[in-house]
C-alpha cells in the first residue's frame, strides 16, 4: 500500500510540474522575484531604522543621567562644605547606582551600535545583489521575448504552430464542402437530365407512369384526329357557299 501510494504521489507531482510549466510565464516570475527582493530590502532599511532610533533614545537616557551624576557629585561636595556627611553619602549612593546604570546603558549602546552596522552591511549587499539581478531580469527577458518571437515567427512559416493548424483545419473543411456541393450539383444536373426529379411527388409505380403516358399519347392522337376532320369538313363547306350565291344572284327572266 505504501508503494502505491508512492507511485501515486510520484505521478501526481510530475503531471503537475508540467501544468505548472506550461503555466508558468518566465517574464512575469521574474518581476515577482525582483518584487520579493525589494521588499525584503524595505524591511532591512526599517529595521536599520528601529534600531538606530533605539540607539538614540539610549544615547539620550545615557546624557541625562551623565548629568544627574555631575549634579549628585555636585550635591556630596556641597553636603560636605556644609558638614552634612549624612547627606554626602545620600549623594554619593545615587551617584554610585547612576554610574552603573550608564555602564549597563553604554553596552546597550555598543550592542545596538554592532546590530547597526551589520544590518547596513547586509542592506548593502541586498541593494548589491537586487541591482545585479534587476540587471540580469532585464536581460533574460529580452531574451526570453526574442526567442518567444523567433518560434512564433517560425511556427507561422512553416505552419506548425497551433494557429497555422487551425487554419490547415478550416481550410481543408472548406475544400470537403466544396467538394461536397459540387458533387451535389452534378447528382441534381444528372437527375434534372433524365427527369428523375419529376417523378419525386409521384408516388405511383414505373408501369403505373408509363401506361399512364401511352393512355395519355393515345388521347392526344385522337384529338388531333377529330380536329383534322373537324377542320376538313369545314373547308369543304366553304368551298360549296360560294356556288350557291351565284345561284341566287342570278336576275330572274320576266315571263311573256
Amino acid at each position: 500500500m505504501a508503494g502505491l501510494w508512492q507511485r501515486f504521489s510520484l505521478i501526481f507531482r510530475s503531471k503537475a510540474s508540467r501544468v505548472l510549466d506550461r503555466a508558468e510565464n518566465p517574464t512575469e516570475t521574474l518581476d515577482y522575484s525582483y518584487e520579493q527582493m525589494l521588499t525584503q530590502l524595505q524591511n532591512v532599511k526599517r529595521g536599520v531604522a528601529d534600531v538606530v532610533t533605539a540607539k538614540k533614545r539610549l544615547e539620550l537616557q545615557t546624557q541625562s543621567i551623565e548629568q544627574n551624576v555631575v549634579k549628585l557629585e555636585t550635591q556630596a561636595r556641597q553636603a560636605v562644605a556644609a558638614n552634612r556627611e549624612d547627606l554626602a553619602r545620600q549623594a554619593l549612593e545615587r551617584k554610585a547606582v547612576a554610574q552603573q546604570q550608564l555602564q549597563s546603558l553604554d553596552q546597550q549602546v555598543q550592542q545596538l551600535a554592532d546590530q547597526q552596522e551589520k544590518l547596513i552591511a547586509s542592506q548593502q549587499q541586498l541593494e548589491a545583489r537586487i541591482e545585479s539581478f534587476r540587471s540580469e531580469k532585464e536581460v533574460i527577458k529580452a531574451q526570453y521575448s526574442a526567442a518567444q518571437a523567433q518560434v512564433k515567427i517560425g511556427e507561422a512559416a512553416t505552419g506548425i504552430g497551433r494557429g497555422m493548424e487551425d487554419t490547415g483545419q478550416a481550410i481543408q473543411r472548406a475544400r470537403d464542402k466544396t467538394q461536397e456541393l459540387q458533387a451535389r450539383a452534378s447528382a441534381i444536373d444528372e437527375l434534372t437530365a433524365v427527369g428523375a426529379l419529376d417523378d419525386l411527388g409521384d408516388n405511383r409505380t414505373q408501369l403505373d407512369r408509363e401506361l399512364a403516358q401511352i393512355s395519355a399519347t393515345s388521347q392526344v392522337d385522337t384529338e388531333l384526329a377529330a380536329l383534322k376532320a373537324e377542320v376538313g369538313s369545314g373547308d369543304q363547306a366553304k368551298q360549296i357557299e360560294p356556288g350557291a350565291t351565284e345561284q341566287q344572284e342570278q336576275p330572274q327572266q320576266p315571263q311573256q
